[in-house]
Formats: structure tokens, C-alpha cells, sequence
């Protein structure tokens, strides 16, 4: 391991010599692929430069105590500097173990979420739209930039079902943990006698493709325009700008209409379906390695129960961790970087438990 965080490290002092040389400021994208490649060894290299650090101190201290120092005051400490340097080596070597795993080639990009109210009624709509809420509070957190492709909206402010791009980089890498059914427990506003009612809504998360990452025969589309529909006023499109796509081999439908734009919905409309074909595609080549799908967290399926967030008693609970958080008001206004984080550093380990099985 160490002799490829050498390599790495010296890697990384070539790019910052040659971003430094006047031909690469007259070529934009040599540099800026100089520059992705210098922040994507920044965390690595970074944290093997502190690993040295503290190897060079002990170095040091174990020459001193070698030498025999005569103080005893300085001898102990020493000896103290000596023990501290261990344990921070032995922590950082962790680190290490974790940057240095494969990365998901999908982390960098954008993603698409796809919410649909499950079990529940109007109850499991409103909780859909919350969730929705949720993720675009999150986003706008993170300075991530979010866009609407397909809404279907309930008349009592709920939605059966909304899709959205959210844009920005590694939304995909804190995001694909959040892929599977959502349960919700708390008293409808339509409930007198106040009792506690449970509804789920599904939540899919995948990462934006593009036409060009996987192809789709044109043979294989029917394309269908029609006006977009809505609650009325000024958003109800009057031209037949919506788009419906549908990808004949597998029957998947698209649909996007949130654009007045026809040639943009149906470029949205394209994203989303190469996203699901591609998605698709993963999950058929996983199957067989289900208990590790893409590293992530629980088996990744859409049918899988991931979270609950029990409104009376103010906690929400991820099962696939065991994280229970008493913090419901936060969450459900898109603070989510405390499940995120639980979510990443358990999905890091097990990666590390199965590189190790290997």
C-alpha cells in the first residue's frame, strides 16, 4: 500500500509542476483535466503526507531514544511523542484503506430522482411531496442546482409522482443510499379520531446518463407530444411541447412536460430513460452479486425498506444501519448529512470487508 501512496504522491508533484509550465494556460482543457485529476488525489495524497509526518517523528524519537538521552523528563517524553505517532499511523493507515478502494465510476455525476406515493392514498402523496421538499432543501444546502422533469400533482397539495434532476458535483455518491421505500407514521390531517396512520412512498435514485454512455437504438423509440397538464393558470402549457417516450423492448415510458421548451423536455426525457435503461442494465449484471450491489448499503432495491420516520415520536430510523435520530423537524427540512455520512462510512466498510475477502 505504501509503495503506491509513494507513486501517487509523486504523481501528484508532476501535475503541480507541469500546471505551473505556460503551454498548459493556452490549452483550457489540458489544464482542466490536469486540475480533475490533482482534486481527485488531493484527499489521498493529503492524508499520506500526514502519515509521513507522524513516520518522520517517530524516526526521530526512536534515533533520540537510541542515542540514550540522559534526562529523564525528556526521555518520557519521548517516549509519549513515540506512542502518539503509533496510534495517529495506525488511524491514517485506515484512511488510507478506504481512499485507496475502487471508487463507483458513477460518484462525479448528476443524478435523477424518481419519488411515487406507494401504500397510503392521499396520506402517502403529501408524504411523497415532503420527501421531495426534502431532497431539494438538501441540494440547495449543498448549492446543488435542482430541475423539475415530470410532476403529477393531487388536487389536496400531495404528488403521486415527481421526477427531477438535481445537478452538481457527487450528487450521485451522497444521494444512491437513498434508493428504496420510505415509511411514514404519524396522523393524517384528515384524521379525527387521531389515530396513527402508515404510508410509503418509493424513492429511486440514479445516476444521469447520457445518450453517448449508453446507446439506444432510435428504431427502438416512439416518440409522443402532448399539452402538459397542471392545476391551471399560468402553468398550463397551451402547445403540445410535453414529451412521451416510450423504449419498446422494455416498455418504459418517460414522460417530461415541465419544460414550455419541446426540444428540452425532450432531451430531459432522454436523460431519464437512458438513466433507467442503464440502471436496469447494473441491476440484470449485479444480480448475482446482491449482497454487495455497486457497495452500497442493504441490497439496493426499490422494493427494499430503508427508512421510517415516525412522526409522533419525533425519530427517524435508517434499518439498513440501525441509525435512529431524534430530529425529525431537521431532516424533513433537509438535513440529512448526519444519515449521509452513517450511510457512507458503513457502505466504505463493508467495500473494505470485501476487498479483504478477496
Amino acid at each position: 500500500m505504501l509503495e503506491k501512496l509513494k507513486e501517487l504522491d509523486e504523481k501528484y508533484a508532476e501535475i503541480e509542476r507541469r500546471m505551473t509550465l505556460p503551454e498548459y494556460y493556452s490549452e483550457p482543457a489540458a489544464y482542466t483535466k490536469l486540475a480533475r485529476e490533482q482534486k481527485e488525489l488531493t484527499p489521498v495524497v493529503g492524508t499520506y503526507r500526514r502519515y509521513r509526518g507522524f513516520e518522520n517523528t517517530a524516526a526521530e524519537d526512536r534515533k533520540l531514544l537510541g542515542a540514550g538521552v540522559d534526562d529523564p523528563e525528556l526521555r518520557e517524553l519521548l517516549r509519549e511523542e513515540l506512542e502518539d505517532a503509533r496510534r495517529q499511523m495506525e488511524a491514517i493507515a485506515e484512511e488510507l484503506k478506504a481512499l485507496l478502494l475502487p471508487k463507483d465510476p458513477d460518484d462525479r455525476r448528476n443524478v435523477i430522482v424518481e419519488i411515487r406515493g406507494g401504500a397510503g392514498g392521499d396520506e402517502a402523496a403529501l408524504f411523497a411531496f415532503s420527501l421531495f421538499r426534502m431532497y431539494s432543501m438538501y441540494a440547495e444546502s449543498r448549492r446543488w442546482k435542482t430541475e423539475i422533469a415530470y410532476i403529477n400533482e393531487t388536487e389536496i397539495g400531495g404528488v403521486k409522482e415527481v421526477s427531477f434532476i438535481i445537478e452538481g458535483e457527487g450528487a450521485y455518491s451522497r444521494l444512491k443510499f437513498e434508493s428504496g421505500v420510505h415509511r411514514v407514521q404519524r396522523v393524517p390531517d384528515t384524521e379525527a379520531s387521531g389515530r396513527i396512520h402508515t404510508s410509503t412512498v418509493t424513492v429511486a435514485v440514479l445516476p444521469e446518463m447520457d445518450e453517448v454512455d449508453f446507446e439506444i437504438s432510435p428504431a427502438d423509440l416512439q416518440v409522443d407530444t402532448f399539452r402538459s397538464s397542471g392545476a391551471g393558470g399560468q402553468h398550463v402549457n397551451k402547445t403540445e411541447s410535453a414529451i412521451r417516450i416510450t423504449h419498446l423492448p422494455t416498455g418504459t415510458v418517460v414522460e417530461c412536460q415541465d419544460e414550455r421548451s419541446q426540444h428540452k423536455n425532450r432531451e430531459r426525457a432522454m436523460k431519464i430513460l437512458t438513466s433507467r435503461l442503464y440502471e436496469a442494465e447494473q441491476e440484470k449484471q449485479n444480480a448475482a452479486l446482491a449482497a454487495e450491489r455497486k457497495s452500497q448499503v442493504g441490497t439496493g432495491d426499490r422494493s427494499e425498506r430503508i427508512r421510517t420516520y415516525n412522526f409522533p415520536q419525533g425519530r427517524v430510523t435508517d434499518h439498513r444501519i440501525g441509525l435512529t435520530l431524534y430530529k425529525i423537524e431537521q431532516i424533513m427540512n433537509g438535513e440529512l448529512d448526519e444519515i449521509i455520512d452513517a450511510l457512507v462510512t458503513a457502505g466504505q466498510a463493508e467495500r473494505m470487508k470485501a476487498a479483504g475477502g478477496e
